[in-house]
C-alpha cells in the first residue's frame, strides 16, 4: 500500500510546498509541479517524466474518467474512496503495488481506456487537510505531481516548412503567458519562444493558466539575440507588433515561414527587436487607450496568419 501522509509538516509535503512557491527550489532540484486531471494528462501524453503522485482518494474517486492508471470502468463507491491506502480501490496502483519508499512498478495496463503508471512513478496518499494545503486551484480534482523539468533548447526545435512562431520579450505575468500559449495551441502555432524571461516557464500559475498548452505547444526561453539568430537563420520573418511605424496588421502576408513578436505592455518591444524586425504590425486602436492585454493581442495576429494560411 502507499504510504499515508497526514501531517502538513512531513518533509515531501514540505518539498512540495516549495516547488510551488519558489522558482529557485524548481531550478535546484529540477522538478515543477501540476495539478489536475487534464493538466498531467497533458503532461504523459507529451512525454514529460512524472516523478511523484499525490493523491487525496475521497476527492479523486469523485472523478468520472480514466486517468494515469485510474480505470475508467472502476469507479469506486464514496465509503471506499475515504478509506485511508485504498489507491488500488481507485485504480491509481494495479497489479504490482510500489515498494515502501512509494516507488516501483505499476501494472501496464491499458484495458477500459485507462492509462498506465510510469513504471518508476512514486506514489503517496494524502488526506483532505494535507490536500487543502498543497492544492493552488479551486476546483481542486485531488491529484498533484512533481514532474521533471526538461532541457529546452533552440536547437533541439524540430520547425515545419513554413512555421508559425510566437515571440514574447520580457512578459512578466505567468498568466499573461499561459493565456497566449492556450492561444497558440488553439491556431496550432509551432512554437513559442519566451526572450529574457521574468517568470519562469514551470511556474504554476502559468501551467494552470494555460490549461496545460505549456506541455502541448513546444516553449523554450532564451535571449533575444539567440532568437532573432534562430529565425533568421531558418528564413524566418520577423513581425514585431507596434504602433510606431507599423502597418496593419492584415495587410502583412503571414503565409510563409512567419514570427510574431509582442513586448510588455508597459514598454513594447526593445530596439533590438524593433530594428531586427522584417515589418512592424499594429492592430487599430478606435478607442482612448492605446493597447491590448498581449494575450488578446497575440490571439487577433495568430488568427489572422491561420485565416491567410487556409485562404491561401
Amino acid at each position: 500500500m502507499p504510504e499515508l501522509i497526514t501531517s502538513p509538516s512531513n518533509p515531501k509535503i514540505k518539498r512540495l510546498l516549495a516547488l510551488q512557491q519558489k522558482s529557485s527550489a524548481r531550478r535546484e532540484a529540477g522538478l515543477f509541479v501540476v495539478e489536475g486531471r487534464r493538466e498531467l494528462q497533458h503532461c504523459l501524453d507529451a512525454g514529460f517524466s512524472v516523478d511523484t503522485v499525490f493523491v487525496c482518494g475521497s476527492l479523486f474517486g469523485r472523478g468520472g474518467h480514466g486517468f494515469a492508471g485510474v480505470a475508467a470502468e472502476k469507479t469506486p463507491s464514496p465509503e471506499a474512496a475515504t478509506a485511508p491506502g485504498n489507491l488500488a480501490t481507485l485504480g491509481i496502483v494495479r497489479g504490482r503495488g510500489p515498494s515502501s519508499d512509494g516507488r516501483g512498478p505499476a501494472e501496464q495496463d491499458v484495458s477500459g481506456g485507462s492509462w498506465p503508471l510510469p513504471e518508476n512513478i512514486r506514489v503517496f496518499e494524502v488526506s483532505e487537510e494535507v490536500y487543502a494545503k498543497i492544492s493552488y486551484r479551486e476546483g481542486t480534482e485531488g491529484i498533484i505531481a512533481e514532474v521533471r523539468t526538461p532541457e529546452r533548447r533552440l536547437e533541439d526545435l524540430v520547425l515545419p516548412e513554413k512555421p508559425l512562431v510566437v515571440v514574447l520579450e520580457s512578459v512578466e505575468k505567468p498568466g499573461n503567458l499561459g493565456a497566449v500559449l492556450r492561444s497558440a495551441d488553439a491556431a496550432g502555432a509551432d512554437a513559442v519562444l519566451v526572450c529574457d524571461p521574468l517568470t519562469d516557464l514551470w511556474n504554476p500559475n502559468l501551467i494552470r493558466a494555460s490549461v496545460g498548452a505549456v506541455f502541448t505547444v513546444p516553449c523554450v526561453a532564451c535571449s533575444s539575440e539567440a532568437a532573432i539568430a534562430f529565425l533568421q537563420a531558418r528564413g524566418i520573418r520577423i513581425l514585431t507588433a507596434q504602433l510606431q511605424d507599423s502597418s496593419l496588421y492584415y495587410d502583412c502576408d503571414m503565409t510563409g515561414g512567419t514570427a510574431i513578436v509582442m513586448g510588455t505592455e508597459a514598454t513594447g518591444l526593445t530596439p533590438v527587436w524593433r530594428e531586427a524586425a522584417d515589418a512592424h504590425i499594429r492592430i487599430p486602436m478606435l478607442g482612448r487607450l492605446d493597447s491590448l492585454n498581449v494575450s488578446v493581442s497575440a490571439a487577433i495576429l495568430l488568427f489572422e496568419a491561420v485565416r491567410q494560411r487556409q485562404n491561401g
